[in-house]
């Protein structure tokens, strides 16, 4: 198997989607190599406390020294790759020297099913499958048109991605929201196309999380917490939850809004949250993970995924995990799956602003929304998604 990221070195849903199938997969039986983009300090020892209560003991790690990494665009790849002469001189030449990689590990490794995550892997996923014959399926969780919103498509990722699926034997889209865009902007076939949406694992979940100090003195002077957890990309629409803030504030008050995150788009909505005077009522609490993204949850009255383009999601389902509503983008495959989540369009600011005041002034919709997403989604995880991806491999 081929992916961008693993946890715990993973800035992105991508990595969390990896580390649950995997989990799956091996607790199903199967042997699974993962082979990652670039080396972390994922040596034996640290990986057995990594895996230490998953059962993880048939997942072998093979980390590559390259400098791939989680989400890079072609101008991000050329301002970080630095002076080392290791790397590639563009962000093609680095995809392709972990294809050649990927090639050599495959001619030394055992294996029946090639299994490669989004575009950075796909052109390994094709090397392994030249040198071994073995058939290949390409894992879409997301495509350059999501991630460029109306914006111009990058032609490289376009033609790597156009080509991982032509010459994939199969293709997994994590929603008909995605498999519908993959025959419409790729020109794939719908019987090539298999959806096996995302999940999540309960046990994970199972420790009530105490509510940090701040915020429980946010409460108990009345406030309400609305919550955003996500890259800070043009893709995830923070700027609309900025501009949906502002609406929000305009009829109640006493709310704050906490944001879980970083990326491109920080500096930006820092700016738009002074230049609109929204600083005192706005959180920045930076990229959390675990036990402490858990208990931001568990803190919040509502939480907001208003992305322009959203092929899954999984962060509506860690929110549903503790109780909390949800208000989720139309352009969410998520909302396949969660039924009982509020939706907008995401340019809607007016529409989202008033589902939100709804859930706050409405304590009963409030619970009746969070315990029903919260039923709703026993069924959606990862062992189900793992036992769809063993039928077709079993197919091929």
């Amino acid at each position: 198997m081929f992916g961008w990221e693993f946890p715990p070195y993973n800035s992105g849903g991508l990595g969390v989607a990896c580390w649950g199938l995997t989990r799956a997969l091996v607790s199903a039986g199967v042997d699974v190599t993962f082979v990652l983009p670039k080396s972390f300090p994922l040596e034996d020892s640290h990986c057995e406390i990594i895996f230490a209560d998953t059962t993880l003991g048939a997942l072998k790690l093979k980390p590559i020294q390259t400098g791939l990494t989680p989400y890079l665009t072609a101008s991000e790849y050329a301002r970080a790759k630095g002076k080392s002469g290791q790397y590639g001189h563009t962000l093609l030449d680095e995809v392709l020297r972990y294809a050649e990689l990927a090639r050599e590990i495959a001619l030394e490794e055992d294996f029946d099913i090639i299994h490669a995550h989004d575009w950075l892997s796909f052109l390994a996923g094709i090397e392994a499958k030249k040198v071994s014959g073995k058939p290949l399926v390409v894992h879409v969780h997301a495509t350059e048109f999501d991630r460029v919103g109306s914006g111009s498509v990058n032609p490289f990722v376009y033609d790597v991605e156009q080509e991982g699926m032509e010459k994939a034997d199969k293709i997994i889209a994590v929603s008909n929201f995605t498999k519908d865009l993959l025959i419409s902007n790729y020109d794939i076939p719908a019987s090539k196309i298999r959806v096996i949406h995302n999940g999540i694992d309960e046990n994970d979940f199972k420790e009530k999380n105490s509510i940090p100090v701040y915020l429980q003195k946010l409460k108990e002077e009345g406030n309400k917490i609305i919550l955003f957890v996500g890259r800070l990309t043009l893709q995830k629409g923070p700027d609309y939850f900025v501009k949906t803030a502002k609406k929000v504030l305009e009829h109640y008050k006493k709310a704050y809004f906490v944001v879980i995150g970083s990326g491109d788009m920080e500096g930006r909505m820092l700016e738009e949250v002074s230049r609109e005077g929204l600083s005192e009522r706005f959180i920045f609490a930076g990229f959390l993970r675990d036990g402490l993204r858990d208990s931001v949850y568990a803190s919040s009255d509502i939480y907001v995924m208003p992305s322009v383009s959203e092929p899954f999601g999984i962060t509506p389902l860690e929110a549903a995990m503790q109780n909390v509503p949800t208000l989720i983008s139309r352009n969410a495959g998520v909302g396949e799956v969660l039924t009982h989540a509020l939706k907008a369009d995401f340019w809607d600011v007016d529409e989202m602003a008033s589902k939100i005041i709804a859930v706050l002034e409405h304590p009963a919709l409030q619970k009746t929304l969070g315990e029903n997403s919260r039923a709703q989604i026993k069924n959606v995880n990862w062992k189900n998604a793992a036992e769809k991806c063993i039928i077709l491999y079993n197919e091929l």
